[in-house]
């Protein structure tokens, strides 16, 4: 069975902080589309996570999508992207970044104390850091989208929200299969490149280095 995530590691962050913000990211490996961060801010009165959240890469399509709106009615929730062209321009540890910061300064926008919160960010290596403005507490959790609701909560919206994207885009660019791979280098979405060449959705530094390998 799948692990059920706790607010153990929010509870020590709300000692110091009015709120704790959960941030992964998704989409960081597909050859299409772009990397997408969610963004999950709970205060320390939030309640409990809906009963189904766990790490959403172990749910169910039917589960994630009727999981999400629990978790944006749960929290605070916002989504940042960036674009394949940003990623093949800047890298992904940039490109990454920079999907984190619109994920924040779209939660700013709703009335999010950002710079009051604190972060807990999935893995182990910061990449948001690099792209903030002004330094933010960050906690650094490896497996957190899988042990920390915040951090689950974030990333399923996340996956949701791009999983929509990239199902929408499969009908402006048929014949990849993003409906059904979501952009991942699948073997049908792989001879589909190698049929049709690269969509304007494609990552081509990332094709290259696929090929090469």
């Amino acid at each position: 069975m799948p692990a059920t995530p706790t607010l153990e590691h929010e509870q020590a962050l709300w000692a110091d902080a009015s709120l704790v913000i959960g941030m992964d990211e998704v989409g960081r490996g597909a050859l299409a589309g772009p990397v997408s961060v969610g963004a999950l801010a709970l205060a320390a009165d939030c309640g409990a996570w809906p009963e189904h959240l766990r790490d959403s890469k172990t749910m169910t399509p039917l589960r994630r999508a009727s999981t999400a709106p629990l978790v944006r009615e749960w929290g605070v929730s916002a989504v940042g992207h960036a674009s394949n062209d940003e990623i093949d321009r800047l890298g992904i540890q940039v490109a990454l970044g920079l999907a984190g910061r619109r994920a924040l300064v779209a939660l700013h926008a709703i009335g999010i104390d950002v710079v009051a919160s604190a972060i807990l960010l999935d893995g182990t290596h910061d990449w948001l850091a690099p792209a903030l403005r002004a330094p933010i507490r960050t906690t650094l959790r490896a497996k957190a989208d899988r042990d920390c609701a915040s951090v689950s909560g974030a990333a399923l919206v996340a996956k949701v929200e791009r999983d929509e994207r990239m199902v929408g885009a499969d009908t402006v660019h048929p014949g990849y299969g993003w409906a059904s791979n979501k952009g991942y280098g699948s073997a049908a979405h792989m001879a589909a490149i190698a049929e049709l060449g690269p969509s304007v959705l494609h990552r081509r530094s990332w094709l290259r280095e696929t090929v090469q390998t």
